[in-house]
């Protein structure tokens, strides 16, 4: 439904949530909250997950292209069974956050100006980055002006994006198809990326999108990722690198699906070099691009490597 605000932009309908399994709705996917009010983003409703206990250490989950918070279904419960507060906001066009149509509105410096005004709103403490794909073009970026915001890494297949290397030919083709697709088929893909993925949790990775209007984050954020050295985001990237390679001290867990053709192990192995001291990565041999779908048992190892 189309909400009026200064950014034109539609809102997923909550009917279009009422399916989603139960483990999820009556569980994490309840402690839903909503924030109108981001500086610079004012009208636009942002949509995150917050459970837990206030004093307990945070985990700040990131999801990417084409997904949700839905997808850190499996992560979320170990971290709070282990005492954690857990933290996953649904970038803006996707989950339930606002979709602007407009397919411009969508930047890099959009969503990650989003992101950090949420994060100043919520004052979190140091909290373990849980990131994959975009969560990690996103988040890997923070320690650029926030050098003392993340006090432990789980990362996973992702890139700090600077531009430096040329695009493989996994990502060009990736990039075109999605630019080739106004009507994006985002549970057609999750079902080709994850063989065994049910039927509840394919319509779970659709209910976002009820048509091509709600896509315009979808389609656009393979065309903003910093592929070369004069793209934004790009320089950010940059300097971020020099902390998390000469200036970062925290603990690191690598997980890697190893099906994944656009950044899997070659990817990583590149990004743990720039990334001190982490030790070598979990391998996950049946994994693809979406690690988080052997989420339980990654977050587990991850607690088990930091005790």
């Amino acid at each position: 439904m189309a909400v009026d605000m200064a950014i034109p932009a539609v809102r997923t309908p909550d009917v279009c949530f009422e399916a989603l399994p139960a483990a999820f709705s009556e569980g994490f996917g309840s402690a839903v909250h909503y924030v109108d009010d981001l500086p610079g983003y004012e009208g636009l409703r942002m949509a995150y997950l917050d459970q837990g206990p206030a004093d307990g250490p945070v985990f700040l989950c990131l999801h990417g292209e084409p997904s949700w918070s839905f997808l850190y279904r499996k992560m979320a419960p170990v971290f709070l069974e282990a005492g954690g507060r857990v933290v996953a906001p649904d970038f803006f066009g996707f989950g339930r956050s606002d979709k602007p149509t407009d397919d411009a509105t969508y930047t890099f410096d959009f969503h990650r100006g989003a992101l950090v005004a949420l994060l100043d709103r919520l004052a979190l403490p140091p909290f373990t980055l849980v990131c994959q794909d975009w969560g990690g073009v996103l988040g890997l970026t923070l320690p650029a002006d926030r050098p003392q915001a993340i006090a432990r890494l789980l990362v996973m297949n992702t890139a700090l994006a600077t531009g430096d290397v040329p695009p493989t030919k996994g990502f060009e083709a990736w990039r075109a198809y999605v630019a080739s697709q106004p009507d994006f088929d985002v549970g057609g893909l999750m079902r080709r990326a994850i063989p065994n993925l049910s039927d509840e949790d394919r319509a779970a990775y659709d209910a976002p999108f009820p048509d091509p209007s709600y896509k315009a984050g979808v389609r656009t954020f393979p065309a903003i990722v910093p592929t070369s050295p004069d793209m934004p985001g790009a320089a950010m990237a940059r300097e971020a690198l020099m902390f998390w390679r000469d200036v970062w001290d925290g603990p690191t867990f690598m997980a890697v699906g190893a099906q994944d053709p656009v950044l899997g192990p070659e990817a990583m192995a590149a990004l743990r070099k720039v990334i001190r001291r982490c030790p070598e990565p979990w391998i996950i041999d049946e994994a693809g691009h979406f690690v988080q779908e052997h989420g339980a048992s990654v977050a587990r190892a991850a607690l088990d490597a930091w005790s």
